[in-house]
């Protein structure tokens, strides 16, 4: 089957029984704040701290008896496979760049994956696992371009509509665009946001252009957003969707973030705190918007 045919809600549906004994149903808070309500879904509650799970055990099922995994990552792919691949008992190897935090490269290891630092950018280490993975015959599992990794994270929009009905809009970090295109198959109808940081802006520039384009990679959520081209299939969905991205600067991630931990006691990376800091701005429509707090590895302090 075409990997575009593979991209449709009844996936997103399957993808959601097939996780269901492993993925954690995450809780939505809904939260009034500057005398705005918005609903906040708490993904970095899930395993391996972010949304990245979803897809990495839905690959890993779908991988079945095919042997070892092989990824490339910024870190929470990498987190993701690792752990799913422990609870399913299949031998992984991750490869990340040299810049990955070490918060995130440590419990790769600590999950029992082999860990391999290779190149300065998450476009090096990917053409390196990509090749390791076809010298030894094992299944490659692409953080964004795969239609099972973004039924995944489908998913979780889904779990969204299904927690509450009334919600009008879902808001997403971008990044190469897995979650986003994910959350636009499971969204049922609903308005899609890409929120991307001004130095990581690889679906923004691919919808000026037309198609996606290499982008420069320069931000503090660099190492979970930090793509530097937009997934094709991803693009595919979200261009046919009329998905618009919203843009933020590090300095409000930074802010947003901060704000999460200081009026909610909420831990997440700067990435994680995306769709937040665009909220914050008052760049999110909708009269019910869920933000999605995607992720939480990182080692910070507030402030």
């Amino acid at each position: 089957m075409n990997p575009t045919q593979m991209l449709s809600p009844a996936a997103v549906a399957r993808a959601a029984e097939r996780i269901g004994p492993y993925a954690r149903r995450t809780p939505l808070l809904d939260l009034e704040l500057d005398g705005r309500r918005v609903l906040l879904k708490l993904e970095h509650l899930q395993r391996s701290g972010s949304f990245k799970f979803r897809g990495a055990v839905n690959a890993v099922l779908e991988a079945g008896a095919a042997g070892p995994v092989v990824a490339a990552s910024g870190g929470n792919h990498g987190l993701a496979v690792a752990e799913a691949a422990r609870l399913l008992g299949v031998p992984a190897t991750v490869y990340v760049p040299e810049s990955a935090p070490v918060a995130k490269t440590s419990r790769i290891e600590a999950a029992g994956a082999r860990l391999v630092q290779h190149g300065a950018r998450f476009a090096e280490a990917a053409v390196a696992a990509r090749e390791a993975a076809d010298r030894a015959g094992h299944r490659f599992l692409h953080a964004y371009e795969d239609p099972i990794v973004i039924a995944g994270q489908g998913t979780l929009a889904a779990e969204v509509v299904a927690q509450a009905p009334g919600a009008d809009a879902i808001v997403v970090a971008a990044g190469g665009g897995g979650l986003a295109a994910g959350t636009v198959l499971g969204a049922g109808g609903r308005t899609v946001v890409a929120v991307e940081p001004e130095g990581c802006r690889c679906l923004h520039d691919a919808l000026a252009a037309g198609g996606p384009v290499d982008s420069s990679v320069d931000s503090v959520a660099a190492s979970a957003l930090g793509a530097t081209r937009v997934g094709d299939l991803a693009f595919g969905v979200l261009s046919g969707a009329g998905v618009r991205s919203v843009l933020v600067g590090d300095d409000q991630l930074v802010a947003a973030r901060d704000r999460l931990w200081e009026e909610c006691r909420i831990a997440v990376e700067p990435a994680g705190a995306a769709g937040f800091a665009a909220w914050l701005a008052g760049l999110v429509p909708g009269r019910r918007p869920c933000v999605v707090l995607c992720g939480a590895n990182a080692e910070w302090t507030a402030g």
